[in-house]
């Protein structure tokens, strides 16, 4: 069974000013989603979903639905602050998207298949997605309950141009 991609893509990029997730940064105007999504086709999943707010839908169809549609089966999910569960109170002043649990829950309707979460702005090579591929090809419905992680040396996803957040995780 091939595996569904999981695109968070949602954020507004107020920080860096824009919507990096479009922003065109290869030779041949490849995106940075780009390169990820053709990671992991080449590595077996077989279908992508984009998570994303609705203001964004145009955009991200115009930039990859040509480019996906005869390679893989691509699906949109919209994530917005108000669609939270019954009982569940938001604030008037809130801008920005929950998060990446709030993210799968939106998608939720959406996946049929174990999948991987990956952001729409990090790289993360294509033996990610391999090893990802590889723990999904003995997947059984008795396994639905059965997590994997792919990790990093920390110190190889700091930067040099600011602070960023790293969550450590050990066995």
């Amino acid at each position: 069974m091939q595996p569904t991609l999981l695109i968070l893509a949602a954020g507004v990029g107020s920080r860096y000013g824009g919507l990096k997730q479009l922003d065109r940064i290869g030779p041949n105007g490849e995106t940075l989603l780009d390169y990820s999504i053709y990671d992991a086709v080449k590595s077996g999943f077989g279908k992508v979903v984009f998570v994303i707010k609705e203001s964004l839908e145009a955009g991200f169809k115009e930039m990859f639905i040509n480019r996906l549609q005869d390679h893989v089966e691509v699906d949109y999910v919209f994530q917005e602050i108000w669609m939270v569960p019954e009982g569940v109170l938001v604030s008037d002043e809130r801008q920005k998207p929950w998060g990446t649990g709030h993210a799968v829950l939106m998608a939720e309707d959406h996946i049929d298949r174990p999948f991987a979460v990956i952001n729409s702005d990090d790289f993360y090579g294509r033996m990610a997605y391999e090893a990802l591929t590889g723990y999904y090809k003995n997947w059984t419905h008795e396994r639905e309950n059965d997590y994997c992680m792919v990790g990093y040396h920390v110190d190889k996803t700091l930067s040099e141009f600011g602070s960023v957040s790293r969550g450590i995780w050990g066995v």
